[in-house]
């Protein structure tokens, strides 16, 4: 192949997995819509603007997934200004700027509940503090087959409803989605979390659980994880994904029936 036609070869490429990948750009609760960190935008800004989601670096995967970036992004997990109130049995819809086809896998919510109801001074990245409260993986017969490829149908959004038994306080809401792609390699498989900040006014009386930790909870030879995406779609291999199950206090899935 000719030096100038490798080379167009390889911009295309890179064109197309770059346009693959994206970040929560907003969250809208009850028709308002509230922003996230924008990539490329708040970090020229001085003093960096109000947003509800923790900072992310950029519009790539999670460098290293059995690190601390695991938990809210490697963006140093430094704690939003602004705080998003909404009441227990409200929808939140997660924006993002885009989403490609390309990255096919599951997409899953938790909650973690911030110490003394103060997401300014919480990590949430050591103990078992993370409860799944959302989840589709795969489901051969939807319409996508994958919850990512349904993001993208839906307008690059997704929605989850708030626990309505949940308690009052402070929590963050951490969405993510796992493209599995490249998965059949080791550390191949490519996270995108985000954290929102967000406080429930008026709920029940249902505290979290126990959940998992991240990092912790995420093991790079967990099938979930390292899995080739041709055998799932193939039907070869059943899939189930990382992190364990939802919650039994959960709502309905406003995406679609899981699994």
């Amino acid at each position: 192949m000719a030096p100038l036609a490798s080379a167009t070869l390889l911009l295309t490429s890179l064109a197309s997995l770059v346009a693959g990948h994206g970040y929560l750009k907003s969250i809208t609760v009850n028709g308002k819509e509230y922003l996230a960190w924008q990539v490329g935008q708040d970090d020229y800004v001085n003093p960096a603007p109000a947003r509800y989601a923790r900072k992310v670096a950029d519009l790539g995967p999670v460098p290293d997934f059995t690190t601390k970036d695991i938990t809210c992004g490697a963006g140093g997990n430094e704690p939003a200004e602004g705080i998003i109130e909404l009441k227990a049995g409200d929808t939140v819809t997660l924006n993002w700027d885009q989403w490609g086809s390309s990255h096919s896998g599951p997409v899953m919510n938790y909650l973690a509940h911030c110490t003394n109801d103060d997401c300014k001074s919480f990590k949430g990245d050591s103990g078992n503090v993370w409860v799944k409260i959302e989840q589709l993986a795969y489901n051969p017969s939807g319409n996508p087959p994958w919850a990512s490829d349904l993001l993208r149908e839906q307008g690059a959004k997704w929605h989850v409803t708030i626990p309505p038994s949940l308690a009052p306080g402070e929590y963050l809401l951490r969405h993510e989605i796992l493209g599995l792609h490249v998965a059949g390699t080791k550390m191949g498989a490519q996270f995108y979390p985000s954290c929102t900040q967000i406080r429930v006014t008026e709920g029940g009386s249902t505290q979290l659980p126990s959940g998992i930790a991240l990092p912790g909870a995420y093991d790079p030879q967990d099938p979930g994880i390292l899995v080739e995406l041709w055998r799932v779609n193939q039907g070869q291999v059943e899939y189930t994904a990382p992190g364990g199950p939802v919650w039994s206090e959960a709502a309905p899935d406003p995406n679609r029936d899981g699994p």
